[in-house]
């Protein structure tokens, strides 16, 4: 099982970034993914997450209204669009898999991507 995280990077305060996860079709199709981040010296936060057939989907009071995740099951693929950046939105981003409808909790989730950074300049 693979998770694999992409795009992300540098993007201005007020801007917009987006991210990919893929993975196998096992993977994917039959399991709710999360999006979680972690920025230095700070514990990892629950962000987004999406139940297996895209029709729920859940935020944190952080992002809700900013972020949107969504998901594509016939490419293998969850996407997050981040808008309205914020300079503490800045971490490093993961996707996880859970094998329950959904969750908050990251102990919850079982396989997970390697993380890809998100900076975000004011």
């Amino acid at each position: 099982v693979q998770l694999v995280e992409s795009w992300g990077g540098l993007g201005p305060a007020g801007g917009s970034l987006g991210l990919s996860c893929g993975g196998s079709g096992r993977t994917f199709r039959n399991y709710a993914i999360g999006w979680f981040r972690q920025a230095p010296g700070e514990e990892r936060e629950f962000v987004a997450a999406i139940n297996w057939s895209g029709s729920s989907t859940f935020y944190s009071d952080s992002v809700k209204g900013r972020f949107t995740i969504s998901r594509d099951n016939a490419k293998n693929t969850v996407y997050l669009q981040m808008n309205s950046l914020k300079p503490e939105d800045t971490a490093v981003y993961s996707c996880a898999r859970t094998p329950l409808r959904y969750s908050f909790r990251s102990d919850e989730y079982d396989y997970w991507g390697q993380g890809t950074q998100v900076t975000v300049s004011s």
